[in-house]
């Protein structure tokens, strides 16, 4: 599935509720049914700077693919992270890159967020592209 399709499913999944309460509660099962992720990877240098919660992020590089893994301590910005995961994990960073995320404003979320949360979700964005850059740099050779 490309990013796009991804992005599609998203943005009609959230169609779907008339009423923000609604979709915070999405994004709360979202943040419920994010995989574990092992506490090796809980490391400062995982956090992400610029979210009020706490952001873990872990990256690995395989088959020409990024995978990603992410944690937090609030409810809300987990199922924001896993939303991200959802979206970016298990492509090149090519495509990473190049993806667009204004189905952030069309599912409107970045209009509901607190203005923390919202620059949360924007480090969230900056520090996946980062990884893609990153593993895209060296060559894939990680």
């Amino acid at each position: 599935m490309t990013i796009k399709d991804t992005i599609e499913e998203i943005v009609g999944e959230f169609s779907l509720f008339e009423d923000w309460m609604d979709k915070y509660n999405y994004l709360i099962d979202m943040g419920k049914s994010l995989p574990v992720l092992d506490d090796k990877y809980k490391i400062d240098s995982n956090l992400i700077t610029g979210c009020q919660s706490r952001v873990w992020l872990h990256s690995e590089y395989k088959d020409g693919q990024i995978i990603f893994a992410a944690d937090s301590d609030a409810v809300i910005t987990k199922g924001i992270v896993n939303l991200l995961i959802r979206v970016f994990s298990n492509h090149t960073p090519e495509e990473i890159i190049g993806a667009e995320t204004e189905f952030l404003d069309v599912i409107g979320l970045k209009d509901h967020l607190s203005p923390t949360r919202s620059n949360g979700l924007l480090s969230m964005i900056k520090q996946i592209k980062l990884y893609a850059l990153a593993y895209k740099a060296q060559g894939n050779a990680v």
